[in-house]
Parts: C-alpha cells; structure tokens; sequence
C-alpha cells in the first residue's frame, strides 16, 4: 500500500506518514543521532510493541521498554514520576528520544514526559487506535489528568513525527474504534464536510478498517488537523475549533470516572454544541449530528440528573478563560464560531434537549 505523508507547518514542523505495515519508517522519524529510545507502550499491546522494539534494535538503537496501564489510567503524576526515575537511571540525555506506541492516553502521557525531561526531547508516536492517529498524536498536546479534570497538567510538544500504520487498526475492538470516528466527524462539521457525506454513504463501512472510505476519513481528518496547528499550535484561536463537542464532553468523562471512551463523550457532546447553537440563532445542524453519530452507533443522549455534576465540572475546563465560559458552535457547515458566557438557563434548557 502506499505511504501518505501529511505535513503539520508552524515552528516545529513534522510529517504525519499514514500507511499500512511502514514500522519500517520508524528510524528515519527519530534520526541518526539518537543513542537511546525510551519505548512507552500500554501494557496490553505487547503484539504491536514487539514489532516496534525490533525495528528500532535492528536500527542500532539502545531500546529501554517502558510498559504503562492502558487507557486513562497511564495519565497520572504517579506514572510520570515512574517514567522520568526510570529515564533518570538510564541515563537518558537531551540527545536521546521517546517513542509512544498506543492509544491516545499513552501518547499524551508520553508526550508529557518528552516535553518534561530535561526541558524537553524528541519524541515520535506510533498511534494505535483511530482516535490516536487523527487527534491524540497529532498537534503538540501532551497531559495528564488531576483529580479535578482531564489535561489539567500538560504542555505543548510538538513531536518529531507521527507513524500511522493502519495495519495496526485490524486488532483494535470495534467499540473502540467506533469511539475513533467521533473526532472524524467532528473533523467533517468543523472543517470538511465531505467527511460527513462519506460516513452517510457507508456507515457501516465507517465502522472497521477494511470499510471503503476509512482509509480516506482519516486521512482527511488528519489533514484537517494538520492545518489547523500548523496555523495555532497554542490554542490562541483558530485550535480552539478542535475542542468542538469537548467542553461538555470532558464533563462526561469526568462524572463516568472516565470508563465512557473519549469519543462517546465527544459525541454526546457534539450534540449539545449543536444544540446551543441552534438555540442561539445559529444553523440548527441538531438532526444532522443525531443522525451521523447514531448511524456508525455513537451515544446522541446522556442522563437527565446528571446535570449538576456536569456543570460543575464545566468550572474547571480549561478552555475556559477567568470565570467565562466557551463553547465553540457552528454558524454553518465548517463555519465554527464562538459561543461566550452563555446564561445558565440556556445551558441547561439545551442540556435537557440532549438528556434522557
């Protein structure tokens, strides 16, 4: 198959390589004048690690494996202590690199540690799951959680390079990569609607790897990405756009104790930005979002009495600014805008649109 390689510009510019069965890419990411790589992978992915491992052996690297819990439970302060004791005993130098295999929770925490250790060094992702390839891995964040909220404690780090195998998607769950698709089609509101027609011509197809467009979803949801922290790896503005469906959808997290998947939340989420919008004299697109979330199995709908909790955790997200908060809508199809301080009453009277 062939290799697609997608450019993210800005300050610190890397390709994004998007193929089936291209582990072999690995080094050429990392360069000749790394000595050792730290190999941070989810302790249930020992069948893609293992590869992984042995293309950076047969390159000459000094490889120190670096197994971590899988999922959000890898995002804490007590394992990115453990990480940096054990690059510390190591002996790891600014000269050296970190390579994250795995979801996105194992990127982000990665990332984190990169960005961390001596005030930063290289680090390359290998994601391992839908969401990883078109979100978590691509675009410089990096965090982990605190007990008050998702991503609290991070910070911008942009990566070497990204390694998009799309081989490893045959093993991932279909629940999980169904999860995947809800930053695909968030993708499609946002920026490019033509994600949105491809997931209604074949929505099953959206669902499994082997499906007609999947290959061409995530690469356009890449693309999409790509573009936009090229233009704001920070978040000052235009990166704000990608946090569509994220405020409330964080809130979700949070009260599932984070045992919802990050795109169930996203989507649940999608649905009441849509819904705020509509209701604030926007593009009423509510239908649309239930329709292409519900059709590849996406949740449209969460607990009515759930509200309070949800709320309160809105408080703490950090995308908003003092004491207002912000919710990105949509003015039309790929015309995302900012919604700012909007009243109690209208939040929760669109939260009972969504509720069930």
């Amino acid at each position: 198959m062939s290799v697609t390689r997608i450019e993210v510009t800005g300050d610190s510019p890397y390709p994004v390589v998007v193929g089936a069965g291209i582990l072999g890419e690995l080094p050429d990411l990392l360069g000749p004048k790394v000595r050792s790589v730290a190999l941070v992978h989810g302790e249930g992915l020992g069948e893609i690690a293992r590869p992984v491992r042995r293309v950076l052996d047969e390159a000459g690297y000094e490889v120190v494996a670096m197994p971590v819990p899988d999922g959000e439970a890898a995002k804490t302060a007590d394992v990115a202590v453990r990480l940096w004791s054990e690059l510390g005993r190591a002996g790891f130098t600014r000269s050296d690199a970190v390579v994250g295999v795995g979801g996105g929770a194992t990127t982000d925490l990665a990332g984190f540690v990169a960005a961390t250790w001596l005030r930063g060094v290289k680090v390359v992702h290998v994601p391992t799951t839908v969401l990883g390839m078109v979100d978590a891995a691509v675009g410089g964040k990096t965090g982990i959680n605190s007990p008050e909220g998702k991503n609290l404690v991070g910070s911008f780090h942009p990566p070497a390079g990204v390694l998009c195998d799309l081989a490893t998607l045959v093993t991932v769950p279909k629940a999980d990569y169904v999860s995947g698709l809800a930053e695909i089609i968030k993708a499609g509101f946002i920026a490019d609607p033509k994600i949105l027609t491809l997931v209604e011509d074949d929505p099953a197809g959206a669902c499994v790897p082997e499906g007609r467009h999947s290959r061409e979803l995530i690469e356009r949801s890449i693309r999409v990405k790509a573009h936009v922290v090229g233009e704001d790896l920070k978040e000052s503005g235009l990166r704000e756009i990608l946090n569509y469906g994220h405020t409330l959808g964080h809130a979700v997290e949070r009260v599932e104790d984070y045992r919802m998947r990050h795109g169930e939340a996203v989507a649940i989420g999608m649905v009441y930005a849509a819904t705020l919008g509509a209701r604030t004299g926007r593009a009423d697109l509510v239908e649309r979002h239930r329709a292409v979330l519900a059709s590849v199995g996406l949740p449209t709908a969460y607990r009515r009495d759930a509200w309070p909790k949800l709320r309160e955790h809105m408080r703490i997200d950090k995308k908003s600014r003092g004491a207002v908060l912000r919710f990105v809508v949509l003015d039309g199809l790929a015309e995302p805008a900012r919604l700012e301080n909007p009243s109690e009453e209208l939040l929760e009277a669109a939260y009972q649109e969504v509720s069930r």
